[in-house]
């Protein structure tokens, strides 16, 4: 086996819509938003996720067991880069709007968004903006934080 390059092999969507998460078809994905290049490398945060354990050891047990509990996420934010001239990013992740995240990994981000491809949807609703601080020799960016607001899917595959 070889090793996967990350690099270049990455395309996140911001889709509005998907009726079946666990099946998105490639044309609502398509039609979303695509962001990767318009996030910085470092634009996708948080998506990581926790398990939280449950103890179920007995009074009598004489190792400490536990079994999977809930999942939960960090801090999840998107970073993306300030664009000049109308900035649709800027102008739709207001306060309060709620779409989906739909990433995909280990595919050449050039390749369309076809069926059996596996993806990762995550429903999410944004929070309030925050500029970055000023940087010598940067680009403008924002960061948008967002929480999630159902269960996402994390072994989604298109239809």
């Amino acid at each position: 086996m070889a090793d996967v390059i990350i690099d270049g092999y990455i395309n996140a969507w911001l889709v509005p819509v998907i009726p079946n998460i666990a099946a998105p078809v490639a044309a609502t994905i398509a039609a979303g938003n695509s962001i990767e290049m318009q996030l910085t490398q470092e634009g996708l945060n948080g998506l990581e996720a926790t398990t939280n354990w449950v103890n179920n050891s007995a009074l009598g047990s004489t190792f400490d067991t536990q079994l999977p509990g809930t999942v939960s996420f960090g801090d999840m934010s998107l970073q993306f880069k300030w664009q000049s001239g109308t900035d649709t990013l800027w102008n739709l992740l207001i306060l309060g709007y709620q779409t989906n995240l739909v990433v995909r990994r280990r595919i050449l981000r050039t390749v369309a968004v076809a069926a059996t491809q596996p993806v990762e949807v995550y429903p999410v609703t944004c929070g309030q903006f925050t500029p970055a601080g000023y940087e010598r020799n940067s680009l403008a960016r924002f960061t948008v934080p967002i929480g999630l607001n159902s269960e996402p899917n994390l072994r989604a595959v298109v239809a």
